[in-house]
């Protein structure tokens, strides 16, 4: 086979993928069934991803999680297990285990799992849902069991002492005693909160949560539903003190990843409380990143949707990758016509992310599967690199989309 012939086979199997993740493996999903050609190349495009980690399983460290890759220096940059990222190197080796069966990316998940469990006991991070529930989520989805199920309690035990009832949420980052900083990140986490009431049967979790996405949905969102990053609170009365940014281009401006983070975790919300107004709030973001007029016609988006720089502003694929996910399961829950629209969107991101310019060559990229993603621009770190979360919600979008289509 030539290698264009090779690439357009993958590209056209890579848009073929995909699964519902975590809780929402048993919806119930609609689409045209595969051909068997395509099925055969959906899982042939599996296999080279998980090719590819093995690549990064190589280059990791001991006792070390990837972040990131850096070409010109060809240079691993990696954390401890108390970093934000850490829980998704784990979840996507699981991903990746589930669609190919290959026990060396279970054993290597299982391995820094071990790495990771101290971190249930973790109240100085917000972050708890991405470090645990994506990572002993995906692993006790796959193979229930008594130990990954505390592991996770535990969890959202820690991340409830971060909630202050007078501000209605949970704390993001640490900071002066007189301010309360919440990021729309944080709708991210609250699934494993979600998930301990539907375990446990308390409620707790569940009213915490959804007070939680109250107050975000009432002092996050802009007429146009963007989204600030960075709110803060006064702790002692819950008025808000300042409507900022830290990662994007302007305090006013909407900055892509952000963006994202808000439409995934109401459409996540809605799925657990199948509460309409969370629908809303979802399709309402959703709309808002699709009919931006700086969004581009591949649908990946600029760092910031206001960046100065447009056309020449970085791309970013992580938020790309969360955004198709989260349009893939937004489009079970709405009528006819706005599904197809948030399917055909989320198909062409993964066309364009599955396309060289964003998907890396085998065995380039330190191992990691995009390309162009941006961590934190103002804070020129990460600009222009592969990161872990791009890699894990580009693959949850591919599974999500190959079961959609089953």
């Amino acid at each position: 086979m030539s290698k264009n012939l090779y690439l357009n086979a993958l590209l056209f199997s890579a848009v073929c993928l995909s699964t519902a993740c975590s809780s929402s493996e048993n919806k119930a999903m609609t689409g045209q069934p595969l051909t068997q050609a395509s099925e055969t190349m959906a899982e042939s495009g599996f296999r080279e991803a998980a090719d590819q980690y093995k690549v990064l399983m190589a280059r990791l460290p001991e006792g070390r999680l990837p972040k990131t890759y850096y070409q010109k220096s060809d240079s691993l940059e990696t954390s401890g297990s108390g970093w934000w990222t850490s829980g998704f190197y784990p979840g996507t080796l699981l991903y990746l285990y589930e669609e190919t069966g290959d026990k060396a990316l279970l054993e290597e998940a299982q391995r820094v799992l071990q790495l990771l469990e101290k971190e249930q006991f973790n109240t100085a991070t917000h972050d708890l849902g991405f470090m645990m529930f994506d990572s002993f989520g995906n692993a006790n989805r796959i193979s229930p069991s008594p130990a990954y199920k505390q592991i996770l309690l535990n969890s959202a035990k820690s991340l409830s002492t971060r909630f202050n009832p007078k501000v209605g949420a949970i704390r993001s980052w640490n900071s002066k005693p007189e301010d309360f900083l919440v990021i729309i990140d944080n709708m991210m986490n609250l699934e494993l909160l979600f998930w301990a009431t539907e375990v446990t049967g308390d409620s707790a979790y569940y009213e915490l949560a959804v007070t939680h996405a109250n107050t975000t949905m009432k002092h996050h969102f802009r007429p146009d539903y963007s989204s600030y990053h960075v709110i803060n609170y006064n702790p002692a009365t819950g008025e808000v003190q300042q409507k900022k940014t830290a990662q994007g281009a302007a305090d006013a401006s909407a900055w892509a990843r952000g963006q994202a983070w808000g439409l995934y975790g109401y459409t996540a919300t809605y799925r657990a409380t199948k509460d309409a107004a969370y629908l809303q709030q979802a399709q309402q973001i959703a709309d808002f990143m699709l009919q931006h007029p700086n969004l581009p016609a591949d649908k990946i988006p600029y760092w910031d949707f206001n960046a100065p720089n447009i056309p020449d502003a970085p791309r970013d694929a992580s938020a790309a990758a969360i955004m198709a996910s989260a349009l893939l399961e937004l489009s079970q829950y709405v009528e006819q016509a706005k599904s197809q629209e948030y399917k055909s969107a989320a198909e062409t991101i993964l066309q364009h992310l599955s396309a060289d310019r964003y998907k890396a060559a085998p065995g380039t990229n330190g191992g990691f599967l995009l390309k162009h993603s941006v961590g934190h621009l103002p804070g020129g770190t990460e600009v222009d690199v592969p990161l872990t979360y791009g890699d894990y919600y580009y693959i949850e979008a591919l599974k999500r989309n190959k079961k959609l289509a089953e």
